[in-house]
């Protein structure tokens, strides 16, 4: 690949990290889940030293996973229902608090039941980090940057998988389990100072519906939402798929590193590694690859890339070809994991987005868990190369199982491409929308309403709420004013489709400036403020557009001084 199209590739990136709260949003994940791979490790390593025992070093892990996975759900009700920067810095400093009382336990030899309970109580306490991020990241940035958003963010899981247990080892090296404990609550701190910096804000949704609604209520939501949506329900589905293989990873890896590679214990990280580096590497192509208009073959060979190579382990014996092979994998994985989470993204309303996350995640875990489960099972039974070959050939046959209903969603995707067509067409000849992309456009369209109009009906009237956006489709139309100074009515101008009016009032936050008055019957297509306003919050706005939208102000207002250009 030339350096021309790795640059073209990386500009998606470029351009999402340009926002300003993203950029503190993943600078606050990139420090506390760094701090948090490095406490995983020391935990255990801390109550192995104290217990010499790996039944109690799996209780530890135990005490971590089961909160996330009881609690998850609820923790998108509790995302939903707070205002989530004041909810992501409270659970860093709250967690930070929990961290805290783990390393005072380590550093003065406390019981390891205190051990456990600060460890418990920090993974219920996280719970509501995921949903809330997850619902933050399109409120941050826009339609073109969402799938460059959710690959940065799968990019750093990658990133941490790898570096924090690096950390975690290094603080044990040169201190001891309670410094890593104590660095872990630093970094909580650290992402708390990053949170506080997000201007966004989020509206709290009264997810009891005025007290009628009890927690399970509450949480069927989530539910309810993703089981209505034919496209979320089969692509959460296909993201469980892989979390499951996830699972058994956890465990083949062990036998794997110990029969067939030789490494001991240590291959099972470096195996691990493999799957964080491919996640990274392929954070670069999966932006291209999602705006693809046929996802199911993408997906499909997705699952492929990261079940078939598992039966490969059966037979590799060098550790460096099984290293690239879960390089492959690592890759194969994040193309699945972004498609999902940006496709529930764009189809689930913003106010129930952080709800269905939390359900999101409870199935990932559960996946993750029923994975681990059942896999020592299958070992156990028939022996390390069948659980290998079981899991290499078992979920790709689900997932072609599930082919079809993602054909389905390629088709739906084309139908509504097909019937946005042709507003997006008028869309694009105005000079508003120049430097637009086809993903905005469309959003747009999708958020029009077709209005019709007389002759001689006012369309908006001078001095009125501006609430909308219009584009004249057909006809023509009169536009005059009385100004600011309140003189005679004025006619100002005569357009004829295609053109747009009312943008002034909309952008600058103003009442109605002129009166729009239909000289023929016309037909427009009418667009909420607030949907221009995320749209123009995507591209940098036109020459022709700010322009037009000076010249038209300084007539009626030639006292106001036009802010949208700079905000």
């Amino acid at each position: 690949m030339g350096p021309g199209r790795v640059a073209k590739w990386l500009g998606g990136y470029s351009s999402a990290l340009a926002k300003r709260d993203l950029r503190f949003l993943f600078a606050g994940l990139v420090v506390s889940a760094t701090g948090s791979w490095a406490y995983n490790v020391a935990l255990l390593a801390f109550v192995f030293d104290r217990t010499h025992s790996l039944a109690w070093v799996g209780g530890a892990g135990l005490v971590r996973f089961i909160p996330a996975l009881l609690l998850s759900a609820y923790g998108g009700v509790i995302a939903e229902r707070t205002e989530r920067v004041r909810l992501m810095l409270g659970a860093d400093l709250v967690c930070a608090l929990w961290q805290g009382g783990l390393a005072l336990v380590a550093a003065t030899g406390g019981p390891l039941a205190f051990a456990f309970a600060f460890a418990a109580l920090t993974s219920a306490t996280n719970v509501v980090y995921s949903p809330a991020v997850a619902a933050t990241i399109p409120a941050v940035v826009g339609e073109d940057d969402l799938v460059a958003a959710n690959a940065l963010n799968g990019t750093i899981d990658n990133l941490v998988v790898i570096a924090g247990p690096a950390v975690g080892a290094g603080l044990l090296l040169i201190g001891s389990p309670a410094a890593a404990f104590a660095a872990n609550a630093g970094s909580f701190v650290i992402s708390a100072a990053l949170v506080s910096r997000i201007r966004a804000r989020s509206r709290p949704v009264d997810v009891t519906q005025a007290g009628t609604a009890g927690p399970l209520a509450q949480m069927a939501v989530g539910v309810r939402t993703i089981l209505a949506l034919p496209a979320a329900r089969t692509l959460v589905a296909f993201c469980a798929l892989v979390s499951f293989v996830y699972g058994t990873d956890t465990v083949l890896f062990v036998g794997v590193s110990e029969h067939r590679l030789g490494t001991g214990s240590e291959g099972f990280g470096y195996l691990l590694a493999g799957l964080g580096v491919g996640g990274i590497l392929m954070a670069v192509g999966v932006n291209r690859l999602a705006g693809s208009r046929r996802l199911a073959p993408i997906i499909i060979v997705g699952v492929a890339g990261y079940c078939l190579p598992t039966a490969l382990l059966a037979v590799i014996h060098s550790p460096v070809l099984a290293f690239g092979l879960e390089i492959l994998r690592g890759g194969s994985t994040l193309v699945v994991d972004v498609i999902a989470i940006t496709a529930l993204q764009r189809a689930v309303p913003q106010e129930q987005l952080a709800r269905v996350f939390g359900v999101f995640f409870a199935f990932v875990l559960g996946a993750i868990s029923l994975g681990a489960v059942i896999t020592p099972a299958i070992v156990s039974l028939w022996g390390l190369n069948a659980g290998l070959l079981t899991m290499a050939l078992g979920p790709l046959a689900v997932g072609l199982l599930g082919f079809p209903s993602l054909l389905a969603i390629d088709r739906q995707t084309a139908v509504r491409t097909q019937a946005l067509a042709p507003s997006v067409a008028v869309l694009e000849g105005l000079g508003i929308f120049a430097t637009a992309s086809r993903a905005v456009l469309e959003s747009l369209a999708a958020a029009e309403t077709e209005v019709a109009f007389e002759a001689a009906r006012t369309i908006v009237r001078e001095g009125d709420r501006a609430d909308a956006f219009y584009v004249l489709v057909e006809g023509a139309v009169e536009v005059t004013a009385r100004g600011e100074a309140g003189g005679p009515e004025r006619t100002l101008r005569r357009m004829s489709a295609p053109t747009y009016f009312g943008e002034i009032g909309v952008l600058e936050h103003i009442p109605r400036t002129a009166t729009v008055k239909a000289l023929s019957d016309c037909r427009c297509a009418r667009i909420e403020g607030d949907a221009l306003l995320a749209a123009l919050a995507t591209v940098p706005p036109s020459a022709t557009m700010m322009e037009n939208a000076r010249s038209r102000l300084a007539v009626t207002h030639p006292s106001r001084e036009p802010t949208f250009a700079s905000g």
